[in-house]
């Protein structure tokens, strides 16, 4: 540091490499990604002869969903407290997960996750149920969302409650920079 003009001293930092906080239960899935010539090709799940995702045990879809998410749309935070859902976007596209453990006797509970997802990898993040979740749109063009669940949704008696967009902060949900 005495190499350095001291008007810049104070802004240096070192980044921290300490490993992420991760939440009791979330899983990151990877998905295979065969690229090609011609383009590109990802098995997303495959499931037992029972009808259980391979990669996450016990997990039966009852019904799948799409949303589209439009450039810096925040839609954040939801809860559910029966049903779990895998998230899955394409490769191509980038969006901000925020987890947030809820759950009173998890070990993780209030703890938090940001997590990117597409940016080029292929995975899926497995949310269990009491772990509320949210997403930012961090790109410059819509997306779309695909969400697998194991319970259908039931009108008449939903099962899902909502927090406030911003209860952890408007802070929470701006992308990290260096």
């Amino acid at each position: 540091m005495d190499d350095i003009d001291p008007g810049f001293q104070k802004a240096i930092f070192a980044q921290d490499y300490s490993p992420a906080t991760k939440i009791d239960g979330v899983l990151q899935i990877p998905v295979k990604q065969f690229v090609a010539e011609e383009g590109d090709f990802s098995e997303i799940m495959k499931f037992s002869e029972e009808g259980e995702l391979q990669s996450v045990p016990g997990f039966k879809i009852a019904q799948i969903n799409r949303t589209h998410l439009f450039p810096s749309s925040i839609k954040a935070w939801h809860v559910h407290f029966e049903q779990s859902e895998i998230w899955y976007i394409p490769p191509i596209q980038h969006l901000l997960v925020g987890l947030w453990d809820l759950r009173k006797d998890s070990p993780t509970c209030g703890k938090t996750m940001r997590i990117p997802l597409g940016q080029g990898v292929s995975q899926l993040l497995f949310i269990p149920n009491g772990v509320a979740h949210g997403s930012r749109n961090t790109s410059p063009s819509s997306i779309e969302l695909f969400y697998f669940v194991n319970r259908q949704f039931n009108k008449d008696n939903p099962d899902e409650k909502r927090l406030h967009w911003d209860a952890l902060g408007e802070k929470f949900w701006i992308p990290e920079r260096d």
